[in-house]
């Protein structure tokens, strides 16, 4: 192939380039094997010179999207900033009534837990000095047993 000749690219360059390189070994032709080594070579370059492109096009088309959404949120906040003394008083009070009431809520349930734990500690020290005395009365019960049964040991 002369230097002024033009091949045909992408896909099918690589097809043809293919044809040429296999007929060119097959009859034993070296340039013809050569030409088509070359033209296949420049039609895997080309298509992946379109890969590259349509790669290169979906990062700027990404780019131009994430630009849109950053233009967005910025007028977003420009518009969020524009909301005038009254809605922002009026929200600034809410929100203090709502904590309000949680903080109420908050303090009512503390003390319901708190007065559940006293009359649960009450209840405990109520069950420890039955329990106390149930085993004094236990120990003296034994205590008169062995007495009974050693009389000379209790002297």
């Amino acid at each position: 192939m002369s230097e002024q000749e033009t091949t045909t690219g992408g896909r099918l360059g690589r097809l043809a380039g293919k044809a040429k390189a296999a007929a060119g070994s097959a009859v034993g032709d070296d340039e013809l094997a050569r030409e088509g080594r070359l033209q296949e070579a420049q039609g895997e370059a080309e298509v992946e010179a379109a890969r590259e492109r349509e790669r290169a096009q979906q990062r700027q088309a990404e780019a131009d999207a994430q630009a849109e959404r950053s233009r967005l949120e910025l007028e977003r906040e420009r518009l969020r900033a524009e909301l005038s003394a009254e809605e922002r008083e009026a929200a600034i009070d809410a929100d203090r009534r709502r904590a309000q009431a949680a903080a109420e809520t908050d303090a009512a349930r503390a003390e319901a837990a708190a007065e559940t734990e006293r009359v649960a500690g009450e209840r405990a020290a109520d069950a420890a000095e039955r329990e106390a005395a149930r085993l004094e009365a236990a120990a003296r019960r034994t205590e008169a047993r062995a007495d009974a049964i050693d009389p000379e040991e209790a002297r």
